[in-house]
């Protein structure tokens, strides 16, 4: 298939981004379109911007928290121990104790 069969192909230009890890990606885009201030770098995945000397900083990433960081955010250790408390005072009573 070529251009008889698919019509005249648009104008491009290669716009060229740098990630902060140094890797160029050269990006195929329609001369007509809106250049991204971002795009991501295919090679190691942070942001790559059009500023070769200072690329964009990599992201913070918020390391991964379990259901119990998220309970100690909100509970102290007393709401937790009046908590457990009554647990075992509910579980006592059904249990006949």
């Amino acid at each position: 298939m070529g251009e008889v069969e698919r019509g005249e192909a648009a104008p491009r230009r290669r716009i060229p981004f740098w990630c902060a890890n140094g890797h160029e990606t050269r990006v195929v885009l329609a001369s007509e379109a809106d250049v991204p201030e971002f795009w991501d770098c295919p090679r190691c995945g942070l942001p790559a911007g059009q500023d070769q000397d200072a690329p964009p900083p990599a992201p913070r990433i918020e390391p991964y928290k379990t259901h119990l960081a998220y309970v100690r955010e909100r509970r102290s250790d007393a709401d937790g121990d009046a908590l457990l408390q009554e647990a075992l005072d509910r579980l006592r009573v059904r249990r006949g104790g």
